[in-house]
């Protein structure tokens, strides 16, 4: 039988979904307020006509938040599911009833009455399967990490620009979206000042499992170099504050056996542990600390300092802030209608009708947090300053 993901072979891993640092939670994405866009749909298709989406890979995900996206949206049908094998595919569709399962993607891309693909393969195979999506004349939405190395990203930019008819979009991170547009407010507004500099510590709070699971993101060839979650935190921190223009960092590998699916040690070629300095466009200087190892640590914490104040978002996404002549920080008032929310399948679909256009979030976003998560890499791996863009 034909394998859905048989670029490569399959590695004797558990699929088990654990939650690295700051993986994507269930509620997240920036409101229309927020959507500039770069591109429009074809506007001609007729409201009445159902968006007919197929799933490429149908793990915890899209299980979780995707299918139940797509499916609360009445403009859209789920038409397909092409998973591992054809078994794994009819799992999912008997569980969502979904109408029809195939054993491997190229023949969901044959499948002429699908409309739109949504990626959620590991990112080893997210440029086949976009490069080949759009050449098949479907919409692509793909599940971060955009790519393995940032030639990929690039690659599936290309991809898109060839098709401006079709929309292209990538699922954002989704870390940030209740502090996003307060942030961006009172930065934008100038309460920082000029920003001098930025802390970033991206931490789990339990201790090293030296005998522990072997999980495709500790799988060079499954991940790339994506480095824990560093990607979605700058992507997030872009959001804020824009870009970095260089790169210099340390990496370790706390870690170096896990236990594939057949029990055996493995060596483990992604670091656990990392530390990033780089400089913004603007001239502000950025620490990032991210770990899977550190025992009892204070969790995810972000200070951003001015020459006038100062914001401090803690561990449970509260904020406070403070400006000179204070005595100490203040909690901001963030009410939940102000925030921002989960609604990337919504995006998508309505891209597609032409009434919205993407932000949340383009190729061109993903390129950029794809080369500087090589960047990462390569400045660890060489102990020198790598310049972007790459």
């Amino acid at each position: 039988m034909k394998k859905d993901f048989d670029d490569r072979p399959t590695p004797g891993l558990k699929r088990r979904e654990f939650l690295a640092v700051g993986t994507l939670p269930l509620v997240a994405a920036l409101g229309p307020a927020n959507l500039v866009g770069r591109r429009e749909a074809d506007a001609s298709r007729s409201p009445q006509q159902p968006i007919r989406v197929g799933l490429i890979g149908a793990g915890a995900n899209a299980r979780a938040v995707h299918i139940p996206g797509f499916q609360r949206i009445p403009e859209c049908q789920i038409a397909a599911v092409a998973n591992r094998s054809m078994e794994s595919s009819r799992r999912v569709t008997d569980e969502f009833n979904i109408p029809r399962a195939y054993a491997g993607w190229r023949d969901l891309l044959d499948d002429d009455s699908i409309d739109a693909v949504c990626i959620g393969t590991w990112p080893y195979m997210h440029r086949t399967l976009t490069v080949a999506a759009l050449e098949s004349g479907k919409h692509v939405l793909c599940q971060a990490r955009m790519a393995n190395t940032a030639q990929e990203a690039r690659d599936m930019l290309a991809a898109s620009l060839r098709h401006p008819e079709l929309i292209s979009q990538l699922v954002p991170t989704s870390q940030t979206y209740r502090i996003d547009n307060v942030l961006k407010r009172m930065i934008n507004d100038g309460f920082l000042g000029e920003i001098l500099s930025v802390e970033l510590q991206r931490l789990q709070t339990c201790f090293p499992t030296v005998d522990g699971d072997l999980d495709w993101r500790h799988d060079v060839a499954f991940s790339g170099y994506n480095t824990l979650n560093i990607g979605a935190s700058y992507e997030a921190m872009m959001r804020w504050l824009g870009r970095s223009n260089h790169v210099m960092a340390m990496s370790k590998v706390h870690v170096p056996y896990r236990r594939n699916g057949s029990g055996d040690l493995t060596s483990v070629g992604v670091a656990d542990h990392v530390d990033i300095l780089f400089e913004l466009a603007g001239g502000a200087q950025v620490h990032m600390r991210a770990s899977e190892t550190t025992g009892l640590s204070t969790g995810n914490h972000t200070w951003i300092y001015g020459s006038e104040g100062t914001i401090h978002v803690d561990r449970r996404q509260n904020v406070f802030a403070g400006r000179r002549g204070d005595s100490e920080l203040a909690q901001v008032p963030n009410p939940r209608e102000a925030q921002a929310y989960y609604r990337v399948e919504e995006e998508f679909i309505n891209a597609i009708r032409g009434i919205e256009r993407i932000t949340m979030a383009p190729f061109e976003t993903g390129v950029h947090y794809m080369e500087w998560t090589e960047a990462v890499y390569r400045s660890s791996q060489t102990g020198q300053a790598m310049y972007l863009p790459l």
